[in-house]
């Protein structure tokens, strides 16, 4: 009888906590319009400087995170993707792509400073408070480039399987990343840039954006080709659940103060998966966004989402971004 009435407990603790989440649904709640029709990538919140970084065309443009006013831009990134900011060095890192380079600036002036040489095709890039440490991950390369955040020396080039894309750390010198092409998360030691495991997310597919929850020690995985949310334990390699999200995800973000991961896709929706338990997840939310909008960041200290998206169309087999249709949509509850 007591085993009965524990279980009806528990039962009704996880009904109820369910219920609150769902109760708390996520709304668009603006669009921030910017002027280019260039392409875009990541964008990043970033609460210690209090500014919004958004990958953009050929540049970055930065707004102030409080006022959503654009307070400036950085120049020549062409075929940018990614920023890093690291505050106590006073400079950020932003891929570029089509350079096979990092450019480094300035936070106070926002001016270019440095051009860090990497491997091909710079995408996604990470700062890694553990080792102090710039990680980009190089597509085209099919590696990841180690950059010491402090004086800008390369520290060494990692092989890995196949192109990687997002990429996380436990802050305890462990990262994460995933392996496109492959369909793995490839685990590696931040200090000696070997690897230590290759887990594969099948059934997930194509994977882009990656979420850990350091508390439980899980990683979120968003597969495009799949479209699957894949949780896994980052401790182990062992798959713990695989949900279902929208089409074209390129990013997802998790909420630790909701127990929510987000994975935003570029059909146009926002799939919320809520963490039961860590070893129970459900999608709790699709919110309708705007097609394009496939990457994403999160400031907690505004509690917002904030994600980059445009019209866009086909020509020539060719992406084509139409004249002043560029907006941040923002995200709350």
């Amino acid at each position: 009888m007591k085993t009965l009435k524990f279980l009806l407990i528990i039962t009704a603790f996880c009904t109820l906590h369910l219920a609150q989440a769902q109760k708390s649904e996520y709304k668009v709640l603006k669009n921030i319009p910017l002027e280019g029709d260039g392409g875009w990538d990541y964008l990043l919140a970033d609460d210690a400087t209090q500014r919004l970084y958004v990958s953009h065309g050929i540049m970055v443009q930065v707004l102030d995170i409080k006022t959503e006013k654009l307070i400036g831009t950085i120049p020549g990134t062409p075929g940018v993707h990614g920023i890093a900011i690291v505050k106590e060095f006073g400079k950020g890192f932003i891929t570029a792509g089509r350079l096979d380079s990092v450019v480094v600036f300035d936070l106070k002036t926002l001016k270019p400073t440095a051009k860090i040489k990497t491997d091909k095709n710079p995408d996604a890039i990470l700062y890694d408070t553990f080792s102090k440490r710039i990680f980009t991950f190089n597509g085209r390369g099919s590696s990841v480039t180690a950059i010491d955040a402090k004086t800008n020396k390369v520290l060494g080039t990692l092989p890995v399987s196949g192109k990687p894309e997002a990429a996380v750390s436990d802050g305890k010198g462990k990262i994460f990343v995933n392996i496109e092409d492959k369909s793995n998360i490839t685990k590696f030691d931040a200090k000696t840039l070997k690897i230590e495991a290759e887990w594969p997310l099948d059934p997930g597919k194509e994977p882009s954006g990656l979420a850990i929850d350091l508390k439980t020690n899980r990683l979120f995985s968003a597969c495009g080709e799949s479209k699957t949310v894949l949780v896994m334990d980052a401790l182990s390699g062992k798959l713990i659940a695989s949900l279902p999200m929208g089409e074209g995800c390129d990013g997802i973000v998790f909420i630790k103060e909701d127990q929510n991961a987000l994975a935003s896709c570029g059909d146009g929706v926002l799939t919320v998966v809520h963490q039961v338990s860590p070893s129970e997840y459900t999608v709790i939310q699709t919110l309708p966004t705007r097609r394009s909008a496939r990457t994403i960041t999160y400031s907690k200290a505004e509690k917002k989402i904030y994600m980059s998206s445009a019209d866009v169309t086909m020509e020539n087999n060719r992406r084509k971004v139409a004249p002043g249709s560029f907006q941040i949509l923002v995200v709350g509850k």
